[in-house]
This record gives structure tokens, C-alpha cells and sequence, in this order.
């Protein structure tokens, strides 16, 4: 269904006093789109485990402020259920995962228990909360059977993972899918799954991811080593998908017929190589060294992966705001802000505001780019 007058600006009538339980708000996209929750008056409760890194967005930016912030491990199954049955959320935004391939090699059993078992265990709490209306649970573009082909994979596409990671996202969503099918439907609550692109922005300092890794290197004047300059990846803003997921979980509180599995991704041309977003991420940092491997050090990454974004684009109205350049500039001129002294929440504040203020343009240019 073609719905593409819509901004998805997310509303802040919508939001305003909706009890919010989102898991993995220490994370990097979990403290994002906590602030942005709160910016519009949502009553945010949060559960994780504390930030793994140092520095983190959630430290830095004073997310647990914001929120009734809990640590809990996902995997503790009891813990997590009296968490989310004392929080009586309306809407859940389940974030909380291992998210990195090659940390999945080291620890498959970990990753396994993390993004499989402890979103099981969510979608169990989730049976015994009647407060429940809509629960939006984060994979990623990985749970598709990668066959490396150019076609962009459709949310119909087989599922599947050769590293850990993917596999165990995978198999989280034929988990979220079942307990869909088999018993959230019922009750009542309204279940989506978001499949995001490769993600960048201000505030991530997590190891193996490309930006992160960049600024590190350069910052100390060393020279950035890159394992896979050739891979290609559907690179977009965080702000993007956010706003993607926001806009889901409002669409399935008017029409829980919704429910399903959507792709969060950039525009096709915007899947393009890691060594194209090192160039664009060099010439807005000014300098820097890089020194491409050949693609053969470290253990298997898929070298090939694109999604198809029209059914959020036509079910949901969302558009892409940023193009790729302009999410590499705006993502590094965040982090050399943040080193001149700059307030890290008020640098991400500055960056909603941006995108914010281009949401009419972007959803009249897709407009007119789709029309038929």
C-alpha cells in the first residue's frame, strides 16, 4: 500500500506519556534512540548491561538520566521478566544483542545465548505483560542466507548465517516470528521485526566498526588498517533507522495488521564499498592513513550485502534523509566536536534537529521519485 505523504518524522503527540521498555539502552543506537525518547516526553524505562566500552554515548550524553535505567542480563530469564512485568510498558523496542561478527567467532556460545535465548526470553515476559500493545525487536541485515548476489534481499528472502552472529539473529527472528504467530497475535500485541543496515553516527567507540575504528586511528596519528576494503555494506545514518523504528511501532498501534519483518536500509546507491566510505570519511576528517588488506586476514564476513527497503518505504512512508556523504561528514564532525570539548548530548540534539528539519524535503523528493 503506497503511503508515501508520510513523514517519518516520528510525532511527538504519539510518543508523549507512552510508557517505553527498551532493551539495550547502553548501547550505542539504545542511547540515541533513548534520548530521542525522552525528547518527546516518552516515560522510558531501560534494561541492559552496563556499557562495554570507555569512552560510551550513554556515560558521555547522561542517558541513564533519562530513563529508569536497570542493568540486567537478557540472559537471566526470571530477572529479565520481573524487569519488564514492574515496568508495565505499552510499546517495547528490544535492542539489546552481541553485536559484533568477529567477537561471534570468539564467543559463539555467549552470542548464541545473547541474541537467540535472550530474546526468547523477552518474547516469554511479553506473554505473562498485558499491558503490551506493540514490540518492535531489532535484528539486522544479516539474517539473510547471504548467496552474494548484486539483488538487494526482500524481507520474504531465506534466512540463514554462516558466522554466529548471523546465524543467531536469524534465528531470533524465526523465534519472534513463532511467538507471533503463536501467541502474541492473540493477545493482542502487534510484533515487527526491523532488519538495519550497517549503521554510523556520533558516539560509537565500539571496536571492529569502521568509523569508530577510523577516528581512533587517526586521532593518534596512526595508520588505519582496513581487513576487507572491498566489502560492500548498506551504510546509513542512525538516525534513519530510528526514526524507522519509531515510525513501525506507532503504525502497529493504529493497525496491528502490520506486524512482520521490515528492511531499514539507505538508498540502493548508497550500498557502496568500505574503501568509498573510508575516502568519505578522510576527506571530512581533513587526514589520515589507510592501509588496505587484501580481504583474506580473519575469519569469513559476507563481502556482498544490500536490502531492499520498499516495503518500509510504501507500508510506512520512510524515507532516507542523509545520503551516505552526508552521514560520514555529519558522523565525524560529531566526534571532532566531542574532542574540542563539545557536550555529547547536545551534539546528538543538534543532529535530530538537523534531520528533523529535512524530513519534508526528503519525503517530496522520494515522492516524486516513486511516483506512478
Amino acid at each position: 500500500m503506497e503511503n508515501l505523504g508520510v513523514s517519518n518524522l516520528p510525532d511527538a503527540a504519539f510518543w508523549h506519556g507512552k510508557r517505553v521498555l527498551m532493551t539495550g539502552h547502553s548501547g550505542f543506537k539504545g542511547s540515541w534512540l533513548t534520548l530521542w525518547l525522552h525528547r518527546l516526553g516518552a516515560d522510558v524505562t531501560g534494561l541492559s548491561l552496563p556499557p562495554v566500552t570507555t569512552p560510551n554515548l550513554f556515560s558521555e550524553a547522561g542517558i541513564g538520566a533519562l530513563c529508569a535505567s536497570h542493568f540486567c542480563d537478557i540472559r537471566n530469564a526470571p530477572a529479565l521478566a520481573a524487569a519488564v512485568k514492574a515496568a508495565r510498558p505499552e510499546i517495547v523496542f528490544h535492542l539489546a544483542a552481541q553485536p559484533l561478527v568477529r567477537e561471534s567467532y570468539k564467543d559463539p556460545l555467549a552470542t548464541f545465548a545473547t541474541n537467540a535465548m535472550g530474546t526468547v526470553h523477552l518474547l516469554e515476559a511479553l506473554r505473562g505483560t498485558d499491558s503490551v500493545r506493540v514490540a518492535v525487536m531489532v535484528t539486522t541485515d544479516k539474517v539473510y542466507r547471504n548467496e552474494e548476489t548484486t539483488r538487494p534481499y526482500r524481507e520474504d528472502d531465506a534466512l540463514g548465517g554462516h558466522d554466529p552472529y548471523s546465524a543467531s539473529k536469524a534465528a531470533s527472528e524465526i523465534a519472534i516470528a513463532s511467538y507471533r504467530d503463536s501467541f502474541l497475535k492473540a493477545r493482542g500485541v502487534a510484533v515487527a521485526s526491523a532488519r538495519s543496515g550497517n549503521v554510523i553516527g556520533g558516539g560509537d567507540w565500539s571496536d571492529d566498526r569502521l568509523i569508530p575504528d577510523a577516528v581512533r586511528a587517526w586521532d593518534a596519528g596512526e595508520t588505519l588498517s582496513i581487513r576487507r576494503p572491498d566489502a560492500v555494506r548498506p551504510w546509513q545514518h542512525v538516525l534513519d533507522p530510528l526514526a524507522g523504528y519509531m515510525r513501525l511501532a506507532a503504525a502497529l498501534w493504529d493497525n496491528p495488521a502490520l506486524a512482520g519483518a521490515y528492511n531499514f536500509g539507505p538508498a540502493t546507491g548508497d550500498a557502496i564499498t568500505v574503501r568509498a566510505v573510508i575516502d568519505m570519511a578522510r576527506a571530512a576528517y581533513g587526514a589520515g592513513e589507510v592501509a588496505y588488506g587484501d580481504g583474506r586476514d580473519g575469519p569469513h564476513e559476507a563481502g556482498l550485502l544490500t536490502l531492499d527497503n520498499d516495503k518500509a518505504r510504501r507500508a510506512l512512508g520512510i524515507t532516507p534523509v542523509q545520503t551516505l556523504a552526508e552521514a560520514v561528514a555529519r558522523t565525524l564532525d560529531w566526534y571532532r566536536a566531542r574532542k574540542d570539548g563539545g557536550d555529547a548530548a547536545a551534539l546528538c540534539h543538534a543532529d535530530i534537529s538537523y534531520v528533523a528539519a529535512r524530513w519534508p524535503q526528503a519525503a517530496h523528493e522520494s515522492q516524486r521519485r516513486h511516483a506512478v
